[in-house]
């Protein structure tokens, strides 16, 4: 097959699709695997029954299921929710936004690709600029949506050394630079890979050099708050024109709908909408239709407050508990965990790379994610990058517990031999 310089791109293989097909093989119940690689959010009951609950709702009203199922909405999204959601963080920020502000897209992996080549690649005077990612390692979705080669450039970072086994990355300013070649900043916050939260401070400096140099901060929002909330810290959400903030529907529990949310400057979303209508005419409707009432009603912010993060919360100390017990007496740390799904798990000396250890894991039924697809645009020779495995703790308590029990014999194997 002769391909475009484009389609070998995007056809070649990536640390994403590798991790999609993992999942999807895994959750076909094909292959008996223990799923601790993905990103798929938990099946929280109380959860899913509301969900199921709102879809009934839809079912029940007359015209409500067929409207949403059968119509297209405009390419900025369903307005209904747009205007919701105004209205939920005009009240729980006091942001000075209108719908004009917000945008929607079939999943926030959509709107990155939209984002990153619009901000990233080559100008029409015939300069490149890159998206620069200030804290590496960074979310593997990030590493292969750019048209072009080469759009990345990431910083790395300051490692904190913790007691019982933790540590911190923290963005390192000293070697962080922004100059002409750069065209957006993006930051995941929590960060996936690693559950890291940026402090405020962070975030108020970040914001401060980007606007400072004429480019937009992009902030992941994809399990921060106000909705999902998977995030452990005391950790305050700001927005200023000049950041475009991202979030989702996903990691609430409905990632089938593919319903990503942009807040961002009138020009930014106005781009984003046209996008939307060439790719896809308009975004997915069904995720902003079952949530709407949710948002309207301010529900969704009990939900995550109340059941998500309590959840995660509990999921994530019985497995840094598990993990900390089964590698007892090896030189090991896991990557402190302030949010998100993951627990981030750090090797150094191991006498295999992650990649080996993936496959040893794969062999046994256990999936997780090698750590080097997570360093975008960071290019300089850094062991530390085949010394870290991401490890989900969302799925079942028994999936998890019998898959972090093979990691920690792999990983003393490994030491040991």
């Amino acid at each position: 097959m002769n391909l475009s310089r484009f389609g070998k791109k995007i056809t070649r293989g990536s640390g994403i699709s590798q991790l999609m097909a993992d999942l999807g093989r895994a959750l076909s119940g094909h292959e008996e695997m223990l799923m601790l690689g993905g990103g798929n959010p938990a099946h929280i009951p109380q959860v899913q029954q509301r969900f199921r609950e709102c879809m009934r709702r839809m079912l029940d009203q007359n015209g409500v299921f067929e409207r949403a199922i059968g119509n297209y909405d405009g390419p900025q999204g369903n307005m209904a929710f747009i205007e919701a959601l105004v209205a939920l963080f005009q009240q729980e920020f006091g942001w000075d936004i209108t719908p004009a502000n917000i945008a929607l897209t079939n999943g926030s992996q959509t709107a990155f690709f939209i984002l990153f080549n619009i901000f990233g690649g080559t100008y029409e005077d015939g300069s490149r600029k890159k998206i620069l990612l200030p804290l590496a390692p960074e979310y593997i979705g990030y590493a292969d949506v750019g048209l072009e080669d080469d759009l990345f450039l990431a910083n790395k970072p300051n490692i904190e050394l913790l007691e019982n086994h933790l540590f911190k990355y923290h963005i390192n300013f000293e070697t962080l630079r922004i100059d002409d070649s750069i065209g957006a900043v993006c930051v995941s916050r929590p960060t996936n890979p690693t559950g890291n939260v940026l402090t405020d401070s962070e975030i108020a400096r970040l914001s401060a050099l980007a606007a400072e140099h004429g480019v937009p901060l992009i902030l992941d929002n994809a399990y921060g708050v106000p909705f999902p909330h998977i995030i452990f810290t005391d950790a305050h959400l700001s927005w200023n024109p000049n950041t475009i903030l991202c979030m989702s529907l996903s990691k609430l529990g409905l990632p089938a709908f593919r319903t990503g949310i942009i807040v961002a400057r009138e020009d930014i979303v106005r781009a984003l909408s046209e996008a939307n209508a060439v790719m896809s005419l308009a975004p997915t409707g069904m995720g902003a239709a079952i949530a709407c009432e949710l948002v309207k009603s301010g529900e969704i912010l009990r939900l995550s407050r109340e059941i998500i993060r309590p959840y995660y919360e509990k999921r994530v100390r019985q497995a840094v508990e598990q993990l900390q017990h089964g590698l007892e007496g090896l030189d090991y740390h896991i990557h402190k965990p302030e949010g998100a799904l993951f627990l981030w798990l750090w090797l150094p000396g191991l006498s295999i790379t992650a990649d080996e250890l993936y496959e040893r894991l794969k062999r046994r039924g256990c999936l997780i994610v090698p750590g080097h697809y997570f360093f975008p645009g960071l290019d300089e020779p850094w062991r530390h990058k085949d010394e870290c495995i991401r490890i989900t703790y969302s799925q079942e308590d028994k999936v998890v517990t019998a898959g972090l029990k093979i990691i920690a014999e792999e990983v003393r194997r490994a030491y040991t031999k």
